[in-house]
């Protein structure tokens, strides 16, 4: 069980944004090569997608609630 939730974290930790990073810089690379097209949009999509998994932040004392 230990070994489960630790394999986890370092995919959360680690792998994931390391493949956002790697998706972005892929993106950039195919860009300044062949100009803007739909592999190198959904690349940074995806790269977005994989930065918006983060836990977002609590806000103890939020003043709108």
């Amino acid at each position: 069980m230990v070994l489960n939730l630790f394999r986890r974290f370092v995919i959360m930790a680690i792998a994931v944004p390391l493949a956002a990073f790697g998706a972005r810089k892929l993106s950039d690379a195919v860009e300044k090569r062949r100009g803007p097209n739909r592999a190198t949009r959904l690349l940074r999509q995806g790269a977005d997608t994989l930065h918006g998994f983060r836990r977002p932040k609590k806000r103890r004392f939020s003043p709108g609630r």
